[in-house]
């Protein structure tokens, strides 16, 4: 601890707050990333369910979906815009001397971000006004933009983490920059896949999350249950895919960041047979307090084989590495992260067995009260690979070429710690509105569900379903719902 406070006092004072505005801004903006990245996807899944079976109640929630998906768009460009203005005016030092060279994955996020702004834009015009599979096509690209985006993100965070696709000149500047090294660094891969795949699985378990809740409450019509399988099967799918890219991650930092993957792991010196600590707390003597010791897993993880030798922490300088409070930050998260992952795959075991053994859904509530916690659990998941990725680094910006410290602001630290309160206060409200307007978008939709429910019953297929004319009259002239329902169904909108 006290060797933690030496390397923090030759710091400068604003680092702190630049670090905390930043941390803070991250942390907001990664909770509705999934969504983003993931929720056009979902919805296209319904909506092509929907289409091809010519199941209204599918394209009931896909329009819907589509109406959260817009909202939850807004709500990023705010924080999104936030965060890019925030990389020149709290890192300038690291902007200005690297931006030549891995700044083209920030470009490439922003024309991904425009353009699927205008696609979210065709896709809810295209309700009521388009031919259905006119309407559907013209979405597909909608996810490949939000990939796109993730690409850029990504591109620019693994040339962070494994800088390379450069030389450095007489004063230590970039020059001779190659930019296709410089996006396909060694860790981006790994990276990129990982990221999409917990964006997927995230969003899938927030949505299907939601209809469990509904299907806690009583509302067991088939709204329901169609608004929990679909989601809830595709995150079955990917969660096992997932821990096995985790590993890839993992294995790769072990390679390619010894140093941070040493944090990770909290191990004090290089060694073979290392253990696994689940939990447990670095001190700044190398001991380790508290915690499950696993003889020898650490290394069998690195390298499959007990004799995998490991990096530890002292085999670089104090200065050169993350402080004992940071190794047990990302140490933390790291195993949050992965205690998580394995209880999700418990939980997509179960549903996949109930399914092959009565190819239904689990009935048991306990099942359902899993289901609705695991969207809470994969947003814990999403700020734990985070912290592990950024604090695991520290103390650099740029991997062994650039110190955090070097790369901060010149702006006086009361000034970021004002700024770091009126952001706070912003975003409170920007996530008020934002949680105040889907409440209310789903007790509009459960009324007109619930108070049309028998009106209907009559109406035809094509009559209710989110097509047609915007001339024609809408079934709520004969008593429906304004935005179309099926005649299977009551119950509305968890």
């Amino acid at each position: 601890m006290f060797r933690s406070a030496v390397l923090l006092a030759n710091t400068p004072d604003q680092l702190l707050p630049a670090r905390e505005l930043m941390a803070f801004t991250l942390a907001s903006h990664i909770l509705l990333v999934p969504f983003g990245v993931a929720l056009p996807f979902i919805t296209l899944l319904m909506h092509h369910r929907g289409l091809r079976r010519n199941d209204p109640v599918a394209l009931l929630l896909a329009r819907r979906w589509s109406a959260v998906m817009a909202v939850q768009f807004a709500i990023g460009i705010i924080t999104g815009t936030v965060l890019s203005f925030e990389f020149g005016l709290l890192w300038p030092g690291m902007m200005g001397r690297w931006g030549d060279v891995f700044g083209l994955g920030f470009g490439v996020e922003a024309w991904a971000f425009f353009l699927e702004a205008v696609l979210i834009a065709i896709y809810l015009y295209g309700w009521r006004r388009l031919k259905p599979w006119t309407h559907f096509w013209l979405a597909v690209p909608l996810p490949l933009a939000a990939l796109i985006g993730a690409f850029g993100i990504i591109a620019a965070n693994s040339w962070m983490n494994t800088p390379q696709g450069f030389s450095l000149d007489a004063q230590g500047k970039p020059v001779h920059v190659d930019v296709r090294q410089a996006i396909f660094t060694p860790i981006f891969g790994p990276e990129y896949w990982h990221f999409v795949v917990a964006m997927l699985l995230t969003a899938a378990y927030v949505v299907a999350g939601v209809y469990a809740v509904g299907w806690l409450r009583g509302r067991r019509d088939r709204y329901h249950r169609l608004g929990f399988t679909l989601p809830f099967t595709v995150a079955a799918i990917l969660t096992p895919v997932q821990f096995m890219l985790g590993d890839s991650a993992a294995r790769a930092v072990f390679h390619k960041q010894p140093i941070k993957f040493a944090a990770t792991e909290i191990v004090w010196k290089t060694d073979t047979h290392v253990p696994e600590y689940m939990f447990g707390r670095l001190n700044s003597d190398g001991t380790i307090s508290g915690g499950l010791r696993i003889p020898q897993l650490d290394s069998i993880l690195a390298g499959f084989k007990p004799s995998t030798q490991v990096t530890g922490l002292t085999s670089v300088p104090a200065a050169d590495r993350p402080t004992a409070v940071q190794a047990t930050i990302a140490h933390w998260a790291f195993d949050i992260m992965v205690t998580i992952g394995s209880l999700l795959i418990l939980l997509a075991l179960w549903y996949a067995w109930s399914w092959w053994r009565h190819r239904d859904n689990p009935g048991g509530r306990w099942f359902y009260r899993c289901a609705a916690l695991a969207g809470v659990s994969c947003l814990v998941t999403v700020e734990c690979g985070w912290i592990t990725t950024e604090v695991g680094r520290q103390p650099w910006i740029v991997y062994n070429h650039m110190r955090v410290s070097e790369a901060v602001t010149s702006t006086q630290a009361s000034g970021l710690w004002t700024m770091l309160g009126i952001v706070m206060a912003v975003y409170a409200l920007v996530f008020g509105a934002f949680l105040a307007v889907v409440l209310k978008m789903r007790t509009r939709w459960r009324i007109a569900d619930e108070g049309s429910a028998v009106a209907r019953a009559d109406l035809s297929p094509e009559a209710d379903t989110p097509y047609g004319p915007r001339s024609e009259p809408e079934p709520a002239a004969t008593g429906a719902a304004p935005d179309g329902g099926s005649g299977h169904t009551s119950g509305g909108a968890s």
